[in-house]
């Protein structure tokens, strides 16, 4: 062997030729290999995003070779995310997998049990985690919503201190109270003008001007000015839009730089972010004198997981966070009711009910924390609303531990892990063959729904705290509005589409007519 070796050194160093030959012979080997090598990674990823572990166990969309499903979602309409998860569902069954470049495998699902050991009995073994952490910075930064681990146990510790404290459930019932009359002084006027109303940027400007009073101590005044642009608002709804679509985007940087929107998210957030660093650094410098503490107060005066007063930027995204909960849940979840009632869909006898309730309960005074939670029957209208247009239509986690789901679907760690209250509202198996019926009543017959078959509140220790500050927001301005109002639809017979964003607002607002009622 040896003297074959030193043969072809001899030859190679006597005759260029043989070396050329050589050369050519190495090239052609790699260019195999290479070849060979490449459809071998086609082959093996191809249904899947590159890197992406082939799962034929899983039900789901055919995908390309190394892009997986990713033209499915890039040509998917944002604004039929929810109906085209629930076709998906209808298709592939109760869980279903797809896959995309950068974010990997998700596994889709709308079983209520694989929700509450998602949510609750295996709680540990799924977060947030860093890559969706990333993608919603911009609006969130370390907020509550966003967290993992133990910056969120000791946010959630905090809030949940907060949202306990009784002055503040009485202090926030007042002002709700107060902007609740804003708001009819307003729907008075346009009535006796003949005018037509927005109801949808009503509700924002009332949960907004409540959000500035509990939050700040200071109203934006948007009730006062409802035709006026809110600068905090407009960039705050139009982040949420951005950070949502970074969720189909894959690699959205490059995308955004070339395309501009980048400075618009430096612009939105530098809106928002002195607004809210604004109003921390005033009450600083100014101190807080009224009865009665704000949200900012009470942060303020709690220490950090380091026994150390809050930073001001960890406040500002304390507020931020409170405020996309505060305002944006509330004011869609009623828009969506005022929709559904009034819809040429619904039975009339259900506003009827609703205005019976009212009139019986406030007998023409105005509402309080008690008297609102007597009213069962609005209570169902808005759950009931939420059941089939939930504010938080989507949500996604990934796996930090392999597991394995109640219906025996294996999940592995890297993999995320989505479900949709939008499809689980509507799923027949998990409300019975009137799914899709907009039907209050279904909330009178005694029976608790648990917050995994209803998970408009989200469910396990991440449940929404401010859950009742949202259901006496809502239902103390519905009252008063009922109590004085009737309501006509402008176009009874269309479904109102909806902007894509991590909340559900309506993309065209709600247009109706008012009327003042006559006893």
């Amino acid at each position: 062997m040896e003297a074959v070796a030193g043969a072809i050194t001899s030859a190679s160093n006597a005759s260029p030729t043989f070396k050329k030959i050589l050369h050519q012979l190495s090239r052609r080997n790699l260019s195999r290999i290479l070849v060979v090598y490449i459809l071998a990674v086609i082959f093996k990823y191809r249904n899947t995003a590159y890197g992406v572990k082939p799962r034929p166990d899983l039900k789901g969309p055919r995908g390309h070779p190394l892009i997986g499903n990713m033209l499915l979602m890039a040509l998917s309409p944002r604004d039929q995310v929810s109906q085209q998860s629930e076709r998906m569902h209808e298709e592939y069954g109760s869980t279903w997998s797809f896959s995309v470049p950068k974010l990997g495998r998700i596994i889709q699902f709308k079983d209520p049990a694989v929700l509450e050991h998602v949510l609750k009995t295996n709680f540990w073994a799924y977060e947030k985690g860093p890559l969706l952490q990333e993608t919603l910075n911009d609006l969130l930064g370390l907020g509550i919503f966003g967290a993992d681990g133990h910056l969120w146990h000791w946010q959630r510790k905090m809030a949940s201190h907060i949202f306990n404290v009784k002055a503040f459930r009485n202090y926030t019932s007042a002002v709700f109270v107060k902007e609740s009359n804003i708001a009819t002084e307003y729907l008075g006027q346009m009535s006796d003008d003949g005018k037509i109303v927005d109801i949808h940027n009503l509700f924002y400007l009332y949960t907004l001007d409540s959000f500035g009073e509990i939050s700040f101590g200071q109203t934006f005044g948007c009730l006062k000015t409802p035709d006026e642009e809110v600068e905090f608002a407009a960039a705050f709804d139009r982040l949420n839009t951005v950070v949502f679509n970074r969720l189909f985007a894959g690699s959205y940087k490059f995308r955004e730089w070339v395309t501009g929107i980048s400075k618009e998210v430096a612009r939105d957030k530098k809106i928002i972010t002195d607004f809210a660093l604004n109003v921390i650094r005033h009450r600083r410098v100014h101190g807080y004198n009224k009865p009665q503490k704000d949200l900012l107060q009470l942060c303020m005066d709690i220490d950090g997981d380091d026994g150390k007063p809050l930073s001001d930027e960890m406040l500002k995204d304390l507020i931020l966070n409170f405020i996309i909960a505060g305002r944006d849940t509330t004011a869609q979840a009623l828009s969506w009711m005022f929709y559904l009632l009034h819809r040429s869909q619904t039975d009339p006898s259900v506003v009827k009910k609703l205005v019976r309730e009212v009139d019986e309960v406030l007998r023409g005074e105005e509402p309080t924390y008690d008297t609102c939670k007597t009213m069962k029957y609005a209570e169902a209208c808005l759950y009931e609303a939420l059941r089939l247009y939930p504010s938080v239509p989507r949500n996604i986690k990934v796996a930090v531990q392999d597991d394995v789901w109640p219906d025996g679907t294996k999940v592995y760690k890297g993999e995320f892990v989505s479900w949709s209250s939008w499809s689980m509202g509507r799923a027949t198996e998990v409300w019975g063959a009137d799914a899709k019926e907009y039907n209050p009543d279904r909330w009178m017959q005694g029976e608790k729904f648990s917050a995994h078959k209803f998970p408009a509140f989200h469910a396990g220790p991440r449940t929404c705290l401010g859950q009742q500050f949202a259901t006496v927001e809502g239902i103390t301005l519905m009252s008063m509005l009922f109590q004085k109002f009737s309501f006509e639809l402008i176009d009874p017979d269309t479904e109102p589409g909806y902007v894509p964003g991590l909340t559900l607002p309506m993309a065209d607002g709600l247009k109706l007519r008012v009327k003042r009622r006559v006893f």
